[in-house]
């Protein structure tokens, strides 16, 4: 838990409300609040996004705030951030004052409001120093601008922050861990202008909203800006932390609140509860956590051969599948573990290598992907909205892509069979809600998952490659996307899971590999597939090459 809140700040902080019902101040904002809010309200058309929210973060806490896809979360933080306008009727304060309602545009950094947003708000054809100072520049008045001096001030910050990014590179040019981390600099940077007094709510009482910053970021990365999170709660600051990873929230925070179906579900302490409680709050009800059958790889056929794999970070990597079984990739930031299934499929140039499938033997330095789905294998990026999936069309038109050819006929498509095709797989995977003409975009990021998984296990891939595919998705919708490649795999389908999320690969793998510089340093298999020893291994893997790691039958400390 976060030791920025001091007891007495939990102490004055209000009444925690865990049953649902309305919390012993409901109607009073509390003006000792860093962040005060009442009867928040927000309906899109004829769906109440946000009904009658009451919240207050207390000052030099930091605040967590959850709920599943759908639950609110991205609304409530719009609306401080002034996107969105709320119903009439909420009642905000800062710090005791009272601020009318709706926020204009604009003005949240000047009350001292920083965020960094689920997509992160950047602009890629400007470069990192102009992303990081932009709303500097549009609010001064000075009539020219000291490059030099605002280049040293950003490499500075880099440097302070532990990070070798050069401030005049194109954002384009940076990777989306890369860019994700300037999004962190600038809102730190943003909020440490408030602290000294260049903003409306300064005397170092900013806040810092962070809407689900860590599915970009290496385990090491979220070290790092826990580490930068507990500097801002010192010097003062107040910090809103919005996630879907319930570990991540029992780390940082001090106390957090639920959000469910657009209302308030309570808020907890968070060194008096546990994890199966904010899971039961998220959810409305007690939740099992999935746990994949256990496999015997080695009573199963091989299924899949990759053999001298070179192409990116990658060197000469070969690896052997067997029918049904689960195996993950993993590493640090950099050590290539993710290019593997992109290269495997075609997405990428590979310089070198082969892969033996049921439909035959392929030349990877030719693969393509309409090869690669010839060959019976299914790709699913971590980036669902650009690259897995056409957020502009349908759930429908998403959903039967691979399988077009099924609903043709001498009349044209059949768009009715598509529909139904669609609803058919919708209800199978509980898709949320399950309307085929739905835009895939209108959709959380949970059941755009679903659907994109969908999509492709209704091919019964002989190898099946992902990449990250719980980023960003809430602790319900995981359970049902592990069940889905659970039964895949009891089909036979063998599964490629690239993730830097140690959880997640020990709920549904067989094995795990942990990669360091473009190689397999350790094969994790057994007792050894837990969530500690899987951590371990990718810090140790900065010893180097193989072996590095555990050795024989030795576990690793946890």
């Amino acid at each position: 838990m976060s030791q920025g809140a001091s007891p007495a700040d939990r102490a004055a902080a209000p009444a925690s409300r865990t049953d649902g019902g309305a919390p012993a101040d409901a109607g009073a904002p509390d003006v000792r609040a860093a962040l005060s809010i009442r009867g928040l309200s927000k309906r899109f058309g004829g769906a109440l996004a946000l009904d009658d929210v009451d919240l207050d973060i207390a000052s030099g806490e930091v605040h967590g705030l959850l709920g599943q896809n759908g639950s609110g979360k991205s609304t409530l933080i719009k609306i401080l951030a002034g996107f969105h306008e709320p119903e009439p009727g909420g009642r905000l304060l800062l710090h005791g004052r009272e601020v009318p309602l709706p926020i204009p545009p604009g003005e949240a950094r000047r009350l001292g409001l920083a965020f960094v947003h689920q997509h992160l708000a950047m602009l890629p054809s400007l470069t990192v120093l102009e992303n990081l100072r932009l709303a500097r520049f549009a609010t001064e008045t000075s009539w020219r601008i000291d490059w030099a001096r605002e280049r040293a001030l950003a490499r500075e910050t880099f440097a302070r922050f532990g990070l070798d990014i050069d401030p005049q590179a194109r954002l384009a040019d940076l990777s989306q861990v890369e860019r994700a981390l300037v999004a962190i600099v600038r809102a730190f940077e943003d909020v440490h202008h408030v602290d000294r007094g260049e903003g409306a709510g300064g005397g170092g009482r900013g806040i810092l909203i962070l809407d689900e910053p860590t599915p970009f970021l290496p385990s090491s990365g979220v070290d790092q800006l826990f580490s930068l999170v507990r500097d801002v709660v010192r010097e003062g600051a107040s910090v809103i932390f919005v996630s879907h990873d319930v570990d991540e929230i029992m780390e940082i925070t001090d106390r957090a609140t639920v959000l469910r179906d657009g209302r308030l579900a309570g808020t907890l302490v968070t060194a008096e509860s546990d994890a199966d409680a904010f899971v039961e709050m998220i959810i409305g009800r007690r939740v099992e956590l999935f746990h994949a059958r256990p496999h015997d790889a080695a009573g199963e056929p091989l299924a899949v051969r990759i053999q001298g794999l070179s192409g990116g970070p990658l060197q000469d990597v070969s690896l052997d599948l067997h029918r049904g079984e689960t195996v993950g990739l993993t590493g640090l930031l950099g050590s290539g573990f993710d290019a593997l299934p992109y290269l495997l499929y075609g997405a990428r140039p590979a310089g070198d290598g082969r892969i033996e499938l049921p439909k035959g033997s392929f030349d990877l330095r030719r693969m393509a992907p309409p090869e690669a789905i010839a060959a019976g294998m299914a790709l699913l990026p971590s980036d669902r909205l650009h690259a897995a999936g056409i957020g502009s069309l349908s759930v429908a038109d998403n959903v039967t892509l691979p399988v077009l050819g099924d609903f043709l006929g001498g009349l044209g498509l059949d768009w009715g069979g598509i529909r139904d095709r669609a609803g058919d797989l919708g209800s199978r995977y509980d898709v949320r809600p399950n309307r085929p003409d739905y835009l895939l975009s209108a959709l959380s990021g949970g059941n755009q998952q679903k659907v994109l998984m969908a999509k492709w296990l209704q091919t019964q891939p002989d190898l099946l490659l992902l990449d990250e595919p719980t980023q960003g998705v809430d602790v319900g919708a995981r359970q049902r996307l592990f069940q889905a490649l659970d039964e895949a795999a009891s089909a036979g389908t063998s599964v490629v899971v690239a993730s830097t999320d140690a959880e997640q690969l020990a709920q549904i793998c067989d094995r795990v590999l942990v990669f360091a510089r473009g190689r397999v340093v350790q094969e994790l298999t057994g007792a050894q597939v837990t969530k500690e020893i899987i951590t371990e291994q990718c810090l140790r893997s900065l010893g180097g090459g193989p072996g590095s790691g555990i050795q024989g039958g030795e576990t690793a400390r946890p």
